[in-house]
Order: structure tokens, then C-alpha cells, then sequence
């Protein structure tokens, strides 16, 4: 694998649909994934752009918050590692934050209520000696084909998780910011081309999307940045969990390179976010959607 700087043909740089059979109940076991996701475990090169900064990311465990997990250490920052129920892959996690020579804070927290994210945000705090980024990843996601089915037992898990947890951690976070700080989100291109099976997750994606163009302009006067990341299909365990069979079979290949994003082609734009790269940028929510138009 050659590192992230290497120029390779986007259409044929990662595995292409269709992938096999592969279910997975739960939040989905990344070892089980058939092919197993790309974090950058070999190919993210850091260069010290977030040298001596602290970081709580959440769902660092697997998927996209690992890599970002991954990225930010090669790039100087110390990590505490949020994540729910799926311990041994935040271990993982771990234990590439600490081969790049950084300190590293497991940290577990079901988000979606309000005293674990404030719980969640002083572990951090406490483990890494104070707080700089704030990178929210984790989320929950269901299919429902049909209003009829909606439960709203699923609704509120998918709006506390998604949604209020980005009030409650950033009300916790703020406590500890000094200006240069930043928060980083993540929505979706559900956001912006919103599917009928994914109508709640959807709703909740344009709700973060809203919510990093608002509070945005809140802290500005104090200094600190708020922007948004907008993945379109990535191969992370949050699919084999959430996605029919004949979905699944064919993930990523609507968008124009036919293929679904690794997890190691995101890592990058959440650290331009948290770089002062970005300092007059704030409010922007980034589409990363393989080459289709995003609005």
C-alpha cells in the first residue's frame, strides 16, 4: 500500500462493488468485513500539523473515527477514544494511537444520554490534561422502508445519538476551550439527497448540517471553529449492521468513481478542519461524495 501522497486512479485505488454476503448484527465487527475497511493503518504519513493539540473523537473505534484517530496521531495530537460497546476494537484503536508516539485515552459512553456525554468529556479532559478538538463520528443509523414501520423507539435512539449528543458534548467540551479550539461533525450526503429508507437518519444529518452553520456564528467571538465533514457511501461496520443484503451487495457503486470511500480517504479533511490550515474557516460542512455533486 503505497502512503496517502502517491497519485493513484481514484476508480481503482480500492475495492469495487459488488462484495459479498455479509450481515452483521449490533454496531458491526470490523475484522468480519469482507474486504476489511482501509483506516490508513499503512498508508497515513503525518507531518506535525496538530502537533501538542488534544482530541476527543467520538466512534474512534472503528470505521471513520478510527482513521481520523489514526491520522490525528501521526499528525502530533493526543487521543481520547470515544466509543460505545465495541471495546476490543477501541483497544485497537489504541494501540495504533500509541505506536504513533502519542498519548491515548480509552473512554466509553453511550451518547445518545445526556450525563455520559458530559461523563465522556471530562475523561478526556482528565486523561489527556485539557481539551482542544472536539470531532463527533459517532452515530446510529436503521432502514425503514415505510412510515408504518417507524417505531419511535427507533426515532429517539437516532436523534438523541445523532443529534442532541452534539449539544451535550459541545456544552461539555466548551467549559474547557480556549480560543483556537475547534468542533468538527459529521453529517452525510443523507443531508442533501436524502433517501426514502433513511428518512430519520437523513433528517438528523440536515439537523447537524443546520447545527454547524449556527453554532458557527455562536462562537465565533470566542474563538472557536465549527465545521462539518459530509460522507457519501464509506465501507465502514456501520454498514454490514444497518444495510439489506442486496444493498449491501452493490454499496457505492451509484456514485461517478463506482465505488465506496475507505475510511483512510476521509482522514485528511478532518485534519485540515482541526489544523489552523483552516483558521478563517468555519460554518462549511465538506462533501466527500467520490465525485458526485454533493447540493
Amino acid at each position: 500500500m503505497s502512503d496517502i501522497y502517491t497519485p493513484r486512479d481514484p476508480l481503482t485505488a480500492y475495492p469495487r462493488p459488488p462484495f459479498p454476503p455479509q450481515q452483521q448484527s449490533g454496531s458491526g465487527d470490523t475484522e468480519k468485513m469482507d474486504p476489511v475497511p482501509d483506516h490508513g493503518e499503512q498508508s497515513y504519513v503525518g507531518h506535525g500539523r496538530l502537533a501538542g493539540r488534544r482530541a476527543l473523537i467520538t466512534g474512534a473505534d472503528s470505521g471513520i473515527g478510527r482513521a481520523v484517530a489514526i491520522a490525528f496521531a501521526r499528525e502530533g495530537a493526543d487521543v481520547a477514544i470515544g466509543y460505545h460497546t465495541q471495546e476490543d476494537d477501541a483497544k485497537q484503536t489504541e494501540a495504533l494511537v500509541r505506536d504513533a508516539g502519542r498519548n491515548a485515552v480509552l473512554a466509553q459512553a453511550d451518547i445518545g444520554d445526556e450525563e455520559q456525554c458530559r461523563a465522556l468529556v471530562s475523561a478526556a479532559v482528565e486523561g489527556l490534561g485539557g481539551l482542544d478538538l472536539l470531532v463527533m463520528v459517532a452515530g446510529a443509523q436503521a432502514t425503514v422502508d415505510s412510515i408504518d414501520d417507524l417505531e419511535t423507539e427507533t426515532l429517539d435512539r437516532i436523534m438523541k445519538t445523532n443529534v442532541y449528543s452534539l449539544f451535550w458534548l459541545s456544552k461539555a467540551a466548551m467549559e474547557h476551550f480556549q480560543p483556537g479550539a475547534a468542533i468538527i461533525t459529521t453529517s452525510s450526503i443523507q443531508a442533501f439527497h436524502p433517501s426514502p429508507q433513511l428518512v430519520e437518519y437523513a433528517t438528523s444529518k440536515g439537523a447537524i448540517a443546520n447545527f454547524t452553520r449556527a453554532m458557527a456564528q455562536q462562537l465565533a467571538e470566542r474563538g472557536v471553529r465549527v465545521n462539518g465533514v459530509a460522507p457519501g457511501p464509506f465501507w465502514t461496520p456501520l454498514q454490514p449492521a444497518t444495510a439489506p443484503t442486496e444493498k449491501l451487495e452493490h454499496f457505492g457503486e451509484q456514485v461517478p468513481y463506482g465505488r465506496p470511500g475507505q475510511p483512510a480517504e476521509l482522514a485528511s479533511t478532518f485534519v485540515y478542519l482541526a489544523s489552523q490550515e483552516s483558521s478563517y474557516t468555519s460554518g462549511e460542512t465538506i462533501i466527500v461524495n467520490g465525485g458526485e455533486p454533493g447540493h
